[in-house]
């Protein structure tokens, strides 16, 4: 596959991935989505590398969820709701080798499911977490919900989701949703001292640990799937597109008068 919207290197037995589309915060569109899920795929079975790196490009952004510039507001792509969302989240889990979210500006929206899916989050003190959903029209109904209350807890995962607030990256630390932060210009040389750790190690006894940790959470699969099914028919309400419209508008949505 040509990469357009990604790029993919290899040193030193690390892959990294990354979010090139910084003209829109590193927002992916349905053909981010194939280029993630094809790239995981190649790093994830090649034996030679053992661990990955997602990030973005810049130092804005590591990732803001959807485009919704894309296709006039609307998501292109396949996928239940236009794009391979739940493929993408689930190819994170299921490579055999640790995923690190290397994150240096934002992970709002579906860059903040990213990196709360990945194994390891590291974050620079620039960084900012935080879901945008209900602001605009949407909801992840799997793992970015149930999966995030188990790292962060169920009232802080409703408080996340219900409000949009943004999160800096010490008060993300203090709720477990990172594993470390470092000043900004030391983000690079802590994700490599995390790969060489990792290098380290056997890499069967990592993948089947990974595998275990997994089996404890697969059943959100399940509720993603149904989920996914509900928000496709979301996505087509004027409830829902009035956030779409709203966020492009730059004003604040009036969701309220579409309830009958």
């Amino acid at each position: 596959m040509q990469y357009e919207d990604i790029r993919f290197t290899v040193a030193d037995g690390v892959a990294t991935i990354t979010i090139d589309r910084p003209k829109v915060m590193n927002a992916f569109r349905g053909r981010t989505c194939e280029e993630l899920i094809h790239a995981f795929n190649k790093a994830g079975w090649d034996k030679s590398i053992g661990v990955i790196v997602l990030t973005g490009a810049g130092d804005r952004a590591f990732c803001t969820g959807g485009d919704q510039s894309a296709h006039d507001g609307q998501y292109d792509g396949r996928g239940m709701i236009g794009l391979p969302v739940e493929e993408l989240q689930s190819i994170i889990r299921e490579v055999p080798k640790p995923v690190i979210a290397r994150v240096q500006g934002y992970a709002i929206g579906g860059g903040n499911v990213l990196a709360t899916l990945c194994d390891f989050t590291i974050a620079s003190e620039k960084a900012q977490f935080g879901q945008v959903g209900p602001k605009v029209g949407s909801v992840d109904p799997g793992f970015g919900t149930a999966y995030l209350a188990r790292i962060v807890g169920e009232k802080k995962a409703r408080e996340i989701w219900y409000l949009c607030r943004r999160y800096t990256a010490a008060e993300a630390l203090a709720m477990g949703l990172v594993n470390t932060v470092v000043p900004h210009e030391e983000l690079d040389a802590e994700v490599a001292r995390w790969c060489a750790e990792i290098m380290e190690k056997s890499p069967t006894a990592i993948a089947i640990a990974k595998r275990s940790f997994n089996a404890d959470t697969d059943s959100i699969r399940g509720i993603s799937g149904m989920g996914m099914q509900a928000l496709s028919m979301y996505y087509a309400s004027e409830e829902s597109q009035e956030g779409v419209r709203a966020f492009n508008e730059k004003r604040k949505p009036e969701f309220r008068k579409y309830q009958k």
